[in-house]
């Protein structure tokens, strides 16, 4: 913890907000085909995952290591904006109707890869932990919802 300092990082905040955008948009706007509106049957897990979630988002805003140099482009951040677009197209396929492996696993994984890459850029270790949780949840939730 003598690594880390209460400081906020914007980076982390606008990581959060590009990947909630899509988010933002099926709230408001149905897809055809959209089976994501299903209710769940992995409940406990989305509970653990809402919990890490939270706790991701804060650490990834609020804790910073003070051995991080300002945000540049690295190839962590690199791959960081690459799982952010592969998550946007596999929106994109899913809006225009197809709904399949793929497409499911496009929704559930680019997203956390995004935050762990970034996560490791900013040598937040604390934030890793929620990350990898959330990560492994998420995927039982797309898996035994949507795959299996």
């Amino acid at each position: 913890m003598k690594n880390y300092k209460f400081s906020f990082e914007i980076g982390g905040l606008l990581l959060f907000l590009i990947v909630m955008l899509p988010n933002f948009i099926w709230f408001a706007v149905p897809a055809p085909n959209d089976i994501l509106r299903a209710n769940s049957i992995t409940e406990t897990v989305d509970t653990i995952a809402s919990v890490c979630q939270i706790l991701m988002i804060a650490a990834l805003c609020i804790f910073r290591n003070r051995k991080t140099k300002k945000l540049c482009v690295t190839p962590p951040v690199i791959i960081s904006a690459g799982c952010c677009a592969l998550y946007f197209i596999s929106w994109i396929i899913y809006y225009i109707g197809i709904v399949n492996t793929p497409i499911i696993l496009g929704l559930t994984i680019p997203p956390c890869l995004a935050f762990l890459f970034f996560a490791i850029d900013r040598k937040n270790g604390i934030a890793i932990i929620p990350i990898v949780i959330f990560t492994f949840c998420h995927l039982i939730y797309g898996v035994k919802n949507f795959i299996i």
